[in-house]
């Protein structure tokens, strides 16, 4: 029995530039308890379909109907909406950050959707909110329920959006990338979560990505979307196995790698002569509500050489974005020091400090979070021209379209707006804010994770070509071990706040020497379709 039903569904957005047709009459069913995938590049239009169907897209023209239970979703005013959305039908979205609000704390706002909906004291309520974050693997749940969202790293924002969406127990769960702010360890706890709450309740869950390997593993059907149009549809392993579709070849093909067969990005040839940032005995500490200060770094030493590329590995909340973030000057160590071409970076005010921020730039995780919803792509990439006072008028315009271009997206989209975009076309536009005025320093917050695979290697290749041309160094954040393996002269491991190991890419991954890093790269290994690990072995 089919509990969702789509029928033609059709989806322009208007824009200054024209319509854009995301989706063109694509159907498919959804049955009653099935794990059901969506598939395709980044702006393949899989988002934009479920976010039009639930009513999250107001400025669409949607025609044709989705059905819910037989009810035509599509036909229904928005209050009607407000009571399916969260009740019956609950979203896990691809950006945390633009979900939760960031005023109140994590345990008010689920314990808030809870009440929201049914009749629960506020004790009854926070009782499940804890056991929700418990579920979803939160560290000390009940302390971390008065924690505001940005004491959360990325992966630990995206389990309360996990924990939010399962706590009225909804008949369909909508999951829009949710794993692709997590590392391989936690990304399969949350998919083991996911199938836990399927059993559990009974519920269906409608997931969108694009990473086939993820999909391969949990899906009962899956569909392949490109350019807005429906390209293939069945049993997810004959999609996997026995592609009938040319384009499902491809992005087969473009997952068929493992750490050893992806595209070796080179690195700086020279040793590189001397430390642009050294990071000394920092350590940091947030104070809680309730009980004791969580340390979040503890003791770091680092430097990062004029030149190279670091990676920084580790699982979500190790503290790797909070140590990248001192490293920028955004957040100050409670102890410690961190220099920047020898300079001690809270000593620099005033113009010095306006200076410091030209050579010191960061492309975040979420990139949506970062991004004005309200102001046009061009305006965002040409604030640092303007700012600075580097660039104006035409000559602003043209230099901002050459970024876009640079990092692959369409130079008259200069006027849409970031919600316009696909979360992987919104992270290209946050590298060309960054690369605008020629930094010194690039702070990459996994830069990728967004992005589905047959565009990683570009993104990677346009960051390897930078960094020649500019002389950029990168500090950069990851938890794909293969990416970092490739692109990276050294790789720093975090646990716990502190750096573990230390070393060059091939030693570290022929002979790893503590515990942890064994178990991360043990876990970078998931399973591909039989298709795909065939190739491979060839």
């Amino acid at each position: 029995m089919s509990l969702l039903q789509v029928r033609d569904l059709v989806v322009d957005i208007p824009t200054e530039d024209g319509p854009v047709h995301a989706v063109k009459n694509v159907s498919f069913d959804i049955r009653e308890g099935e794990f059901f995938g969506i598939v395709g590049e980044s702006g393949s239009g899989k988002s934009v379909l479920v976010q039009s169907a639930m009513g999250l897209v107001p400025a669409a023209k949607t025609t044709g109907e989705v059905l819910f239970r037989g009810e035509n979703l599509l036909t229904l005013g928005s209050e009607q909406l407000r009571r399916k959305r969260g009740k019956e039908i609950s979203m896990i979205f691809q950006d945390p950050l633009s979900s939760l609000h960031p005023q109140y704390t994590i345990g008010w706002q689920i314990v808030e959707q809870i009440r929201a909906h049914e009749r629960a004291s506020k004790q009854a309520a926070k009782a499940r909110a804890i056991e929700l974050l418990t579920k979803v693997h939160i560290p000390d749940p009940a302390s971390r329920f008065d924690a505001y969202p940005h004491q959360f790293s990325g992966g630990m924002r995206q389990r309360v959006m996990i924990a939010m969406s399962l706590s009225l127990g909804p008949s369909l769960i909508i999951a829009d990338e949710p794993t692709t702010a997590l590392d391989s360890t936690v990304q399969a706890q949350i998919l083991d979560l996911l199938a836990e709450m399927q059993q559990e309740s009974g519920a269906t869950v409608l997931m969108i990505s694009h990473d086939l390997g993820v999909m391969a593993s949990v899906a009962d059907r899956v569909m392949v979307m490109y350019q807005g149009n429906r390209m293939e549809l069945g049993e997810s392993a004959e999609v996997f196995s026995n592609p009938q579709d040319p384009y499902t070849m491809s992005l087969i093909d473009s997952s068929s790698f493992s750490m050893d067969s992806r595209p070796v990005i080179s690195v700086a040839d020279e040793a590189p002569a001397d430390n642009i940032v050294e990071v000394s005995d920092i350590s940091l500490s947030f104070k809680q509500k309730r009980g004791e200060d969580r340390t979040v770094l503890d003791h770091i030493s680092l430097d990062v050489r004029r030149g190279e590329t670091l990676g920084l590995v580790g699982e979500s909340g190790c503290g790797k974005t909070t140590l990248a973030r001192t490293i920028a000057g955004l957040i100050a160590p409670s102890s410690g020091r961190v220099s920047f071409d020898g300079r001690d970076i809270s000593e620099t005010t005033g113009r010095a400090w306006r200076e410091q921020r030209k050579k010191v730039q960061v492309v975040f995780q979420d990139p949506f979070g970062s991004l004005n919803p309200k102001r046009r792509v061009g305006s965002i990439v040409g604030d640092p021209f303007r700012i600075h006072g580097v660039a104006s008028g035409k000559d602003r315009q043209r230099r901002v379209q050459e970024l876009l271009e640079q990092v692959g997206l369409d130079p008259e989209h200069y006027n849409r707006f970031p919600s316009q975009f696909s979360g992987g076309q919104r992270q290209r536009i946050g590298i060309a804010r960054a690369i605008a005025l020629n930094p010194e320093l690039v702070i990459l917050d996994e830069p990728v994770s967004a992005l589905d695979v047959t565009v990683q290697a570009q993104v990677l290749g346009l960051l390897d070509r930078l960094q020649k041309e500019l002389g950029l160094t990168y500090l950069f954040i990851s938890h794909d071990l293969a990416v970092v393996r490739h692109m990276c002269d050294r790789i720093a491991v975090m646990e716990g706040g502190r750096i573990i190991e230390l070393g060059d890419p091939e030693s570290m991954y022929r002979s790893p020497q503590q515990p942890f890093t064994k178990k991360l790269l043990a876990a970078a290994y998931l399973d591909l379709p039989e298709r795909v690990t065939e190739e491979v072995a060839r």
